[in-house]
C-alpha cells in the first residue's frame, strides 16, 4: 500500500443548479480533524437539524470556501460555466492553496491543481460530504433572507426550487429580481 503523496486535499460540492431562483453556492473544504462527533454525509442525506449540526461541527474542523454564482450570472452564462465559476471562487476562497481537489461529478476546473472527479462523491468522501453540507447550508440561509425580502415567494418553503406553490406564486407576482431569467419563466409570467 502506497502513502498519498497529498497533503491538503480540497473536496469540493455545490448545491443550487436546479432551483428557479438564487445563486448556484459551491464549497471547498479541507478536513483538519477526523474527530467529527456528528454524521457527516451527502446533504440530501440528513435532515434539517443533522445538517445544522454537522454544519457547525465542518466550520470548527476544516478549511473552508465558499463560491457563488448569482442568478444574473447562471442566465449570462448557462448553468454549468455557472457552477464550474462558484467552484473555482470556492477553491480560491479556501486561502490556501490545496495539493488535491476532489470533486463531486464531472466537471473539470481550469485551476492549477491536480483533480480527480467523483460520481455522487458526496456519498464516498468525507470531505466532499463536507462541502455538499457547507453549501447546502449557506444557500438554504441565503434562500431564507430573500424570503424576508421578497416574502410572497415563499422561498422559505422550496428554497426557489419549481414546487407547485412556487410556479403558483410566480404566476401570480411574476418575476422577482432574484429568479432566473429563462425562457420557461418568461413564459410564466407574462
Amino acid at each position: 500500500m502506497g502513502v498519498c503523496p497529498y497533503f491538503l486535499i480540497a473536496g469540493i460540492d455545490e448545491v443550487g443548479r436546479g432551483p428557479l431562483a438564487g445563486p448556484v453556492v459551491a464549497s471547498a473544504v479541507i478536513i483538519t480533524d477526523l474527530n467529527f462527533i456528528h454524521e457527516i454525509n451527502d446533504s440530501k442525506q440528513l435532515s434539517p437539524k443533522k445538517r445544522n449540526l454537522a454544519y457547525s461541527e465542518i466550520l470548527n474542523n476544516a478549511i473552508i470556501g465558499i463560491g457563488m454564482a448569482g442568478e444574473d450570472v447562471v442566465d449570462a452564462m448557462n448553468i454549468r460555466r455557472a457552477t464550474i465559476l462558484a467552484m473555482e471562487k470556492a477553491v480560491m476562497n479556501l486561502g490556501i492553496k490545496p495539493d488535491f481537489l476532489l470533486i463531486d461529478g464531472r466537471i473539470k476546473l481550469n485551476l492549477p491543481y491536480p483533480q480527480k472527479h467523483i460520481i455522487r462523491g458526496d456519498s464516498k468522501s468525507l470531505s466532499i460530504a463536507a462541502a455538499s453540507i457547507i453549501a447546502k447550508v449557506t444557500r438554504d440561509t441565503l434562500m431564507m433572507t430573500y424570503h424576508s425580502i421578497y416574502p410572497k415567494y415563499r422561498f422559505d418553503l422550496h428554497k426557489g426550487y419549481g414546487t407547485k406553490t412556487h410556479m403558483k406564486r410566480i404566476v401570480r407576482h411574476g418575476l422577482s429580481p432574484i429568479h432566473r431569467k429563462t425562457f420557461r419563466l418568461k413564459k410564466l409570467s407574462t
